[in-house]
C-alpha cells in the first residue's frame, strides 16, 4: 500500500494559530450508511487485554463506536459525550482494542490501535538462540515495551486553535501541522460527526516533534494577492477567490501533505464493518522523511471514510528501523550489520542507544565498546 488516499477529500484554506495551522478537509458527497461517536472514559489510565495474553497500559481518554448499515441507508449517530465521566477508578480495564458490541456497533480505541502494533512490532524477539543474545531476550522478547507521547493539552496553543476554528460547510476531517510539519489527520465519515468529535482532537496523543515544535517556531504566513488589473466587477473578484483557492489546495496537496499521501505503509486488516473494512497502518521506516502510523475504515472501492495518525519522532523512527532490520536477517548481528553497512560493535551500540541494550548479554556490549574505543 503506498501512502493514504485522500481522494474524495478537498483542503480548503488553513487557518492559523501560533504555530499550528489547521486546514480543514471537505466532502462532496458525506458518507451516510457509516457514523462515529464518541464514548468519554475519563482520565484514568486504562489496561487493555490483547489477544496474545499481554497488556496495553496507556492514557485512553476516549472510544469511537462505529455503526452501519448493511443496505446502504443512512446510519444514525448514536450522538457524541464530551462532559465529565459519571465514574471514575484508578484503573480503566478494557477487553481488546476492537470490540463489537451490537450487531451493526463496533467499539475500538482511536490512535491505540494504531499505537499498539508499533509497540507489537517484532515483540517476540530473536527467533534464533544467537549466543550474543540474552536471556531475557531470548525469554521474553519485547516485553515490556514503553514509547512516550504528548496529549494535546500539552501542545502549545492547541486548545486555542481548535477553540476558535471555524467549520467549513461539508466538512469531514482536518490535517493538522505544526511549524508546518505534518503532525496529524483526522478523517469521518460524515460532516455531523466532525463537528462532535473535532473536540476530541485535544485529548488525542502527539509525538515529541510536535510538543517541541510548537514550543520553539511558528506557523509562517503564505502571502496571497489578488490581480487588481484583472477585477472590474464582483464575478472578476470572485473569480480571483476561486484562482486562489484552487492554488491553495494544489499547493497543500502535493507539497505540504506529500509526506503523509506519497510514503510507502503496511496496512493490517483489523474487523470487517459489513462494506467497510477497519485497518491500521506502519510506515516502511525509511530514515530521513516523515513516517506516520495510524488506522483507517475504507469500503469496497477503497474511499476513505475514516483516518486517524500519529507522526513518530525520529528516535521512534530509528527504532522501528533497526527492528525491522534484524527481523528481516532472522536477528543475526551481523548480517544485520552488513546489511547496514556498518560492523557489529556499532550495530550493538546503536541498538542500546535506541534503548534495547537489554536484549544483548552485558559481556558482550562491553566488549563492544572496547572494541569501538579502539
Amino acid at each position: 500500500m503506498t501512502g493514504i488516499d485522500l481522494a474524495g477529500l478537498v483542503a480548503r484554506p488553513a487557518q492559523t494559530w501560533g504555530a499550528v495551522r489547521l486546514v480543514p478537509l471537505v466532502r462532496e458527497e458525506p458518507i451516510e450508511d457509516l457514523r462515529l461517536d464518541a464514548t468519554v472514559l475519563g482520565d484514568e489510565p486504562s489496561i487493555v487485554g490483547l489477544p496474545d495474553k499481554s497488556s496495553y497500559i496507556a492514557y485512553v481518554p476516549h472510544a469511537f463506536v462505529a455503526s452501519w448499515t448493511r443496505d446502504g441507508s443512512p446510519a444514525a449517530s448514536y450522538g457524541t459525550s464530551l462532559g465529565p465521566a459519571q465514574e471514575h477508578l484508578a484503573i480503566r480495564t478494557w477487553r481488546r482494542m476492537v470490540r463489537r458490541e451490537d450487531k451493526n456497533r463496533l467499539r475500538f480505541l482511536p490512535l491505540h490501535l494504531a499505537l499498539e502494533g508499533y509497540l507489537a512490532l517484532h515483540f517476540g524477539g530473536p527467533v534464533i538462540a544467537w549466543e550474543e543474545y540474552s536471556r531475557r531476550a531470548l525469554s521474553r522478547g519485547l516485553s515490556p515495551r514503553a514509547e512516550e507521547a504528548y496529549t494535546g493539552g500539552q501542545i502549545r496553543g492547541l486548545d486555542d486553535a481548535l477553540r476558535v476554528f471555524e467549520f467549513h460547510p461539508g466538512q469531514c476531517g482536518l490535517l493538522l501541522y505544526v511549524a508546518d510539519t505534518p503532525a496529524a489527520a483526522f478523517v469521518v465519515p460524515h460532516p455531523e460527526d466532525y463537528r462532535a468529535l473535532h473536540p476530541t482532537l485535544i485529548r488525542d496523543l502527539y509525538g515529541e516533534l510536535i510538543y517541541e515544535y510548537a514550543l520553539f517556531h511558528s506557523a509562517p504566513d503564505f502571502g496571497v494577492a489578488i490581480d487588481e488589473r484583472a477585477v472590474s466587477s464582483v464575478a472578476d473578484l470572485r473569480a480571483q477567490a476561486v484562482r486562489l483557492e484552487r492554488e491553495w489546495t494544489g499547493f497543500h496537496d502535493t507539497v505540504m501533505a506529500a509526506g503523509l499521501t506519497s510514503g510507502p505503509v503496511m496496512a493490517t486488516t483489523v474487523y470487517r464493518l459489513g462494506p467497510y473494512t477497519l485497518r491500521r497502518f506502519l510506515p516502511a521506516f525509511e530514515r530521513q522523511r516523515e513516517n506516520h502510523i495510524g488506522e483507517t475504515i475504507t469500503d469496497e472501492a477503497g474511499r476513505l471514510a475514516y483516518l486517524k495518525t500519529f507522526r513518530l519522532s525520529e528516535a521512534q523512527v530509528r527504532r522501528g528501523h533497526l527492528l525491522t532490520r534484524l527481523a528481516a536477517h532472522d536477528w543475526n548481528l551481523r548480517d544485520t550489520a552488513a546489511a547496514l553497512g556498518t560492523d557489529v560493535a556499532a550495530l550493538g551500540l546503536r541498538l542500546e542507544r535506541a534503548g534495547f541494550g537489554h536484549l544483548l548479554r552485558q559481556d558482550v556490549l562491553d566488549a563492544y565498546r572496547k572494541s569501538v574505543r579502539r
